[in-house]
């Protein structure tokens, strides 16, 4: 048995990859570093700090000269805005282009499987009246490192973030920017919380993609492997080789989270991207949550979600509740109902276009799913797996 604790504000719990709850902090203050335990995520306190100490005015003023000190009055882009065309890239690229006087190029870097709602919401970012250049990898390639990604450390989408992560600054370099905004610090939702505190992406999470580096891990396993045993050819894995560190620092890229500049809440980020641009939801709730605004691209998302839900005991709904729960849209009963409801939920209906995404057959699929299901957390109960930690 192992000691698992579930956060007291919201639904996360201790099974969360870097998980705070049990945090060292002294309560108040700005950049906690003493020990405080209280049984209370970090992201739960970065709600209570961002409601309580944070001088937004100031932030303004911070956003205000940074774009006054990027902005081009040539015409040309002073601004790279990684966007799928979701509710919080909408409103970022809006903000800056009508608020802030910025002309952002946003870049799309695609998704696996494209959703039908997804796809329009692309075309409706477009529409919404921004420029925007999509980057494609090679299909069959990107198919091929999906399947082993999922097979090798049951992480689907790991070859679609090497790619997300990286097609900013690349494209931001090729265009001579030196200015890209990201939504969102992923601190927001449960890392260290001194994280928030930093403006700008660590250049790590964006050059560590040495495609000539053999060491290099894609889709579970080498540079090396795929090129030796897989047949692989340089010229395959180029999209998803991020700018050296060299380069960055040549070009004095700058990579910032709108996150840390304005309240960062993802509710009002749909409104505000519902009325001031073209943005979608989907008719109905996401399969694994209750939600119908987010994470809508990308057919692979749902197993994603579903993968983590397997892996750690929390999919989406917990993910959708938490954060919700943090900005008080729900209570945290509200919150567990949904989880117990709809956490567990299987998409079903994508199985189809999974296995055909990833040639495997259903029985492949379910076989590679289990083989992840850690037995601290699951176990069988009459021919059926059971989650042995639940929340509610």
């Amino acid at each position: 048995m192992i000691d698992i604790k579930f956060c007291k504000r919201c639904v996360i719990s201790t099974l969360r990859p870097t998980s705070t709850i049990e945090a060292k902090h002294t309560r108040g203050e700005k950049k906690p570093t003493t020990q405080f335990t209280d049984g209370i995520c970090d992201a739960c306190r970065w709600a209570d700090l961002k409601e309580n100490s944070i001088d937004w005015g100031q932030r303004e003023n911070e956003l205000t000269e940074l774009c006054d000190r990027y902005r081009k009055v040539n015409g040309e882009y002073d601004v790279i805005v990684p966007a799928s065309g979701g509710k919080d890239s909408m409103y970022v690229a809006h903000i800056l282009k009508h608020k802030y006087k910025m002309n952002p190029l946003t870049v799309t870097w695609a998704p696996n499987i494209w959703t039908e709602i997804g796809q329009k919401n692309h075309l409706n970012l477009i529409k919404s009246g921004f420029n925007n250049l999509l980057i494609s990898p090679n299909g069959k390639v990107h198919r091929r490192l999906t399947r082993f990604a999922f097979e090798n450390i049951g992480h689907p989408f790991q070859p679609f973030i090497f790619g997300q992560r990286s097609v900013g600054p690349k494209v931001a370099i090729q265009h001579n920017v030196n200015l890209i905004f990201y939504g969102e610090n992923v601190a927001e939702y449960g890392n260290n919380i001194k994280d928030n505190y930093n403006p700008i992406m660590n250049p790590q999470l964006y050059t560590c993609y040495d495609i000539d580096d053999m060491n290099t891990h894609l889709g579970g396993m080498s540079i090396k492997d795929l090129y030796e045993k897989h047949e692989f050819e340089r010229s395959d894995l180029i999209p998803y080789r991020s700018p050296s560190i060299e380069q960055v620092k040549d070009s004095a890229l700058e990579v910032h989270y709108m996150s840390y500049y304005r309240k960062w809440i993802p509710q009002e980020n749909f409104y505000y991207s519902v009325k001031n641009t073209l943005f979608e939801p989907a008719e109905t709730r996401t399969t694994g949550s209750y939600s119908k605004y987010s994470g809508l691209d990308d057919k692979l998302e749902w197993l994603h979600y579903y993968m983590m839900y397997i892996k750690y005991g929390m999919g989406r709904a917990t993910a959708d509740a938490a954060q919700e729960i943090r900005s008080e849209k729900i209570t945290r009963e509200e919150g567990l109902k949904l989880v117990e409801l709809y956490d567990s939920e299987f998409p079903k209906q994508h199985v189809q276009a999974l296995c055909d995404y990833m040639n495997l057959s259903e029985d492949e699929l379910y076989s590679i799913i289990d083989s992840f299901r850690p037995p601290h957390l699951w176990e069988k109960v009459n021919g059926d797996w059971s989650l042995k930690y639940q929340a509610f």
